[in-house]
């Protein structure tokens, strides 16, 4: 049988729990000889995603330093993976979402003449300072790209107002397929806090802030709005796994600390992470993958940012827009505290992300595109 090198490159926490599920569902599969390449854009948060998805990379270039620019990570990755691409000469070369990581492993790969597969396309703010560098990133990625998998319809559309019709699947998304191998009934934290939390009786509210776009004056008016709903709601627990970045560890603890109902603790690994979310009352986030796992799980979702890339999740109703002032900040977490009508009307919407089978159709997708299977995949439909 004909067989079609493909090769996942990612490298930061985020793009590795998406990358994960299907880089075995594809070495599963006797048609594809599969090579995972990791730039270790984040190193410590990167393995703890390999180590519990029991992935091996075949090329690890190591790029992470302290204080690194986008600039240098951008360098690094494409001086790194030319390299690495001369080497292993892959068939498709299959990126994800929006990092830095993302476009220069695209972007090394086309200056190889590699086809280029898109995990995650289509998903745009149109304000290429909002979020920060990932709008460019994923425009960028789009040009370059042969193949599309696209998430939500919605994905697929902004792709088509910029001509891309072409190699155009939608899919679903990854990140529930990791859901379902993440997630457990009785799992024990390996943070002793979390094991105490009483997710029955208290409200546990999960909390991430990391964005550039965020620091500053958005995070302060973030951080002061957070305080204030710990001190309004005695039933609540607040939870921040703080960033590794100074600039945010900085701000956490300025404005958190010594809150006996808040609790500031590391970066947990994505199966903690997972199983926490599952456990809590509600999410407020900045980040991407939030807004995707967190409706999977019933979970309501304040969106810590003006705008947000996932708008099918604002309009399916799993997801608000809180925005980064003080007052609606404060103003729409007390609400979903105190009103039970409102807060169930965000955790039972319908998840308009995907089944728990994209990665099996992105396969199928692939597959078909090199004439290894008669019938193109199955759309994802919600």
């Amino acid at each position: 049988m004909k067989t079609i090198k493909v090769m996942t490159v990612f490298g930061t926490r985020p793009e590795a729990i998406k990358m994960a599920p299907l880089a075995l569902e594809l070495a599963r599969r006797p048609e594809f000889e599969t090579i995972c390449c990791v730039t270790a854009q984040h190193r410590e948060m990167l393995d703890s995603v390999l180590d519990i998805f029991h992935l091996k990379p075949d090329y690890d270039l190591n790029i992470m330093e302290p204080r690194q620019t986008l600039s240098t990570i951008t360098a690094k990755c494409l001086g790194g993976m030319d390299q690495v691409l001369e080497k292993a000469r892959p068939d498709l070369v299959l990126v994800h979402g929006d990092t830095s990581t993302t476009f220069a492993g695209a972007l090394a790969a086309f200056y190889h003449k590699i086809p280029v597969g898109h995990v995650e396309a289509g998903l745009r703010t149109y304000d290429k300072w909002s979020p920060y560098p990932e709008e460019m990133n994923r425009k960028l990625v789009g040009s370059i790209a042969d193949l599309h998998f696209c998430p939500t319809p919605s994905n697929r559309d902004n792709l088509a107002q910029e001509n891309i019709t072409k190699g155009v699947f939608l899919t679903g998304n990854t990140v529930i397929d990791a859901l379902q191998t993440t997630v457990v009934k009785d799992f024990s934290f390996s943070e002793k806090t979390l094991n105490n939390l009483d997710y029955v009786n208290q409200k546990v509210i999960l909390l991430t802030c990391h964005r550039r776009e965020n620091y500053g004056q958005p995070m302060t008016d973030i951080m002061t709005a957070l305080r204030r709903v710990a001190d309004a709601f005695p039933e609540t627990e607040l939870v921040y796994p703080v960033h590794l970045s100074p600039v945010v560890q900085e701000a956490a603890h300025k404005y958190l600390d010594n809150h006996p109902r808040i609790h500031l603790i590391a970066p947990l690994a994505v199966d903690e992470m997972h199983n926490l979310m599952a456990r809590c009352h509600m999410v407020m986030t900045d980040s991407g993958g939030l807004q995707e796992e967190a409706p999977a799980l019933g979970k309501p979702v304040l969106v810590l940012r003006r705008e947000t890339e996932r708008p099918e999740a604002v309009e399916a109703g799993t997801v608000r827009l809180a925005g980064v002032e003080e007052e609606t900040i404060f103003h729409m977490a007390s609400q979903l505290l105190s009103d039970p009508v409102e807060y169930n009307k965000m955790a039972h919407a319908a998840n308009p992300y995907g089944d728990g089978q994209a990665c099996r159709r992105i396969a199928d997708a692939i597959a078909w595109h090199f004439g290894l299977r008669d019938m193109p995949p199955e759309t994802f439909s919600a």
